[in-house]
């Protein structure tokens, strides 16, 4: 009885250290590595997602046609997420953002579809409708941007209040273009940006772009360590920046082989050959969709974004605010030019965004963009941006869009009711929010 009682604390020390050295060799890993453990966790997450919800559907999630029109379903609210980011961090709000995206949806829709052909005469297919509209549409983000971040930043009005009032009064506006007339059809060169059977760049094309994109991984973490050399930082070691590039480079690549996965249609294909005179193979017909052109839009964008945040002087300005906003006027920051900008950003960014949706649907209607302010704050929040300002990625909010998107395309093949997602999806973001603080309090 004695022997017993005396072997348990040693015992419990061989676990205790067995425990410590295990905690210890992850710990070892995630140092060398240099992994953000809240963008590892996302990650598990979404995986854990996707499996559940394969697992419940009966194996129809995880498919190759589900996936990639999850990728194009994401889209717009990922491209949205990348500048709510900047507004986030500098301790701001955009409540506008959906609305926004729905107005500006409408004046493209209206300016392809009847203005450009009935008042100024252009003919239906003309290359430059596609183009009208979209600059339009950009320029008027720019300024609806601009306009808002005006009051926030010269009139002192709290963005909260002014994004609120831009909420309604954009969906008033998108109403009134049309009186709640809905515009179709759009150019046929214009939709090519909501992705659809021609909205894709092919299987070849896809996987030159894999390439590419797998050479550029190689080259950013060849250069990456060479300038840490050349001034003296702490190198990765090699195997930890191999590891790196493989894991990337799968991740893309199959990503390029899951979308090639998923064929076109055999109807839309031999009406596609008969309009531009192709002769179709004898027996089995399987053309890839391959990379969506929304997909690679918003790829593009998180690029842009995350090159914008991290390696100009005006990203260092924006996390300089929203960490000590009196220490970085009182460096010399232009803080209110500064917020206005990143507001101008945000409404090019809605723009974009309102291409793609109506370029999905076909069409433009007052009800585009309808919640997605919601989605695109929770997704910058779940990625990791912080809403005491000062901290946040683009890729995070990126991620956390596809999380988003994943819970409500599950959901939908589970047959779930819309009260009930909303219920979802709200849940979802204050258990961000609380996460959120429970992770700042322990930093």
């Amino acid at each position: 009885m004695t022997d017993t009682t005396s072997n348990q604390p040693v015992a419990s020390t061989a676990a205790d250290r067995a425990r410590a050295s295990e905690l210890s060799a992850v710990g070892r890993f995630l140092k060398a590595t240099e992994l953000d453990t809240r963008m590892l966790g996302m990650v598990g997450a979404l995986l854990v997602i996707w499996v559940g919800i394969h697992i419940l559907s009966g194996g129809l999630f995880l498919t190759p046609r589900n996936l990639w029109n999850l990728s194009v379903q994401t889209s717009s609210v990922a491209i949205m997420a990348t500048g709510m980011v900047l507004v986030i961090v500098m301790r701001n709000i955009d409540l506008s953002v959906g609305s926004v995206e729905g107005v500006i949806g409408m004046i493209m829709g209206v300016a392809q579809a009847e203005f450009l052909i009935r008042v100024i005469g252009f003919q239906l297919g003309n290359p430059w409708l596609w183009i009208i509209a979209l600059a339009a549409g950009v320029v008027l983000g720019l300024l609806i941007g601009a306009f808002q971040g005006f009051i926030i930043a010269y009139m002192e009005v709290p963005a909260f209040i002014v994004t609120l009032g831009g909420l309604l009064v954009w969906r008033g506006m998108a109403w009134l273009i049309t009186s709640g007339r809905t515009v179709a059809p759009l150019d046929a060169t214009f939709q090519l940006m909501g992705g659809g059977p021609r909205g894709s760049i092919g299987a070849t094309a896809s996987w030159v772009v894999g390439i590419v994109a797998c050479a550029a991984v190689a080259f950013a973490l060849l250069n990456g360590r060479s300038q840490r050399k050349r001034f003296s930082f702490p190198l990765r070691p090699v195997w930890a920046e191999t590891l790196l590039g493989v894991v990337a480079c799968a991740a893309i690549l199959g990503a390029v082989w899951i979308a090639n996965s998923y064929p076109w249609p055999i109807g839309i294909v031999r009406q596609y050959a008969l309009q531009n005179g192709i002769t179709l193979p004898e027996g089995g017909l399987f053309i890839a969709h391959g990379i969506a052109i929304p997909v690679l839009m918003a790829v593009a964008t998180g690029i842009i974004m995350t090159f914008i945040t991290k390696r100009t002087r005006f990203g260092r300005y924006v996390f300089a605010i929203g960490g000590n906003p009196e220490a970085a006027e009182l460096a010399g920051i232009n803080t209110r030019w500064v917020t206005m900008k990143v507001f101008m950003i945000m409404g090019v960014l809605a723009a974009i965004s309102a291409a793609i949706s109506s370029a999905r649907l076909n069409a433009s209607t007052n009800a585009l963009g309808t919640l997605d302010e919601l989605l695109v704050i929770a997704a910058a929040v779940i990625g990791g941006t912080s809403l005491a300002g000062g901290a946040g990625t683009v890729m995070g909010a990126m991620l956390g869009a596809l999380l988003m998107q994943s819970l409500q395309s599950g959901m939908v093949l589970l047959g779930i009711d819309s009260p009930l997602q909303s219920i979802v999806v709200g849940a979802v973001l204050v258990i961000a929010v609380w996460l959120d603080t429970v992770y700042r309090k322990r930093v």
